[in-house]
């Protein structure tokens, strides 16, 4: 077992779904499956626009044969690993690259940076992961919300193995999860509800609004910005039971028991449909929609 980084691009032309599954060619079976049982880091490369760099972690529970596509496998992701990381971490910054793998012994990136499958070592994978936890700016929490992650603030010179795994357990943690879940979603829709369209800033700073899950955890949906809204209380408490819904082009949908439909078609912005994040990736995806209007919706 070992920890690794997976290319992955927003425009991929592979059958990926980062949170459930990654498809790759032969060519990197060997790699990939060092990485079964342990965590890998995402990586987008900088010639995408808007590139996140590295942007997410989890971790490989197993590979098989891609069953549609001869030739190729996927990776699949263990439920409820996957994470995608406040800040966006760049490939390189003032201290120089990140990943210090890739570099040669004359201090040059290699052709390893090209590989779209890479061993990452314990430390590289703390210092990413450091980097896309920390909290700089903090989205304040709620009373009784996890305290700020320990060592996410600022990057220690050296890191023992023990540390790593101590980190990880630590961000196995759901309340710690949940945290960092709320964080990525409100960045995403600006700290909007996305239903009513109301910003609303407490007198403390926090925003006033929820990190909703479109399909819950406790029924396998993963912590990834596409399977979440921000979502006032109220607005919340209704998507929860049911009582309002999202079709795949975000019109927003009101359950017929609904007892006062006028009261809340008045708390829906004026457009009718949800307001969806700037970037197209981020937007809630169908697969988690449809989940919510089949299982949880109240026709």
């Amino acid at each position: 077992m070992g920890f690794g980084v997976f290319i992955h691009r927003s425009d991929s032309i592979y059958d990926d779904s980062p949170a459930e599954r990654y498809q790759f060619p032969s060519q990197y079976l060997g790699r990939v499956e060092g990485c079964v049982g342990d965590w890998i880091v995402y990586y987008e490369p900088r010639k995408v626009d808007e590139t996140r760099g590295y942007f997410a972690m989890a971790r490989v529970e197993r590979v098989v044969p891609d069953p549609k596509a001869p030739g190729m496998y996927l990776a699949l992701i263990e439920p409820g690993s996957y994470l995608d990381f406040a800040n966006p971490v760049p490939f390189s910054g003032d201290e120089g690259v990140v990943e210090r793998g890739v570099l040669n012994s004359e201090g040059r990136i290699s052709g390893r940076a090209q590989s779209a499958v890479r061993p990452l070592s314990a430390s590289d994978f703390n210092r990413i992961v450091g980097l896309g936890l920390r909290e700089d700016t903090p989205i304040l929490p709620r009373i009784g919300d996890a305290a700020p992650m320990p060592g996410l603030r600022e990057e220690q010179v050296a890191f023992a193995f023990e540390q790593v795994r101590e980190r990880i357990s630590y961000l196995s943690s759901r309340v710690v999860r949940d945290r960092i879940f709320r964080r990525t979603v409100l960045q995403a829709y600006g700290e909007r509800c996305a239903i009513t369209g109301l910003r609303l800033i407490n007198g403390s700073g926090r925003a006033e609004v929820d990190a909703a899950h479109i399909r819950p955890v406790e029924k396998n949906g993963p912590d990834i910005v596409s399977n979440g809204l921000a979502l006032s209380g109220t607005a919340h408490w209704m998507f929860d039971r049911g009582l309002i819904g999202l079709s795949d082009d975000l019109e927003v949908l009101i359950s017929r028991r609904v007892n006062d439909q006028e009261s809340v078609r008045a708390l829906i912005n004026k457009t009718g449909h949800a307001y969806p994040p700037r970037r197209a990736l981020e937007r809630p995806h169908p697969h988690f929609l449809q989940w919510h209007r089949e299982h949880c919706f109240k026709q």
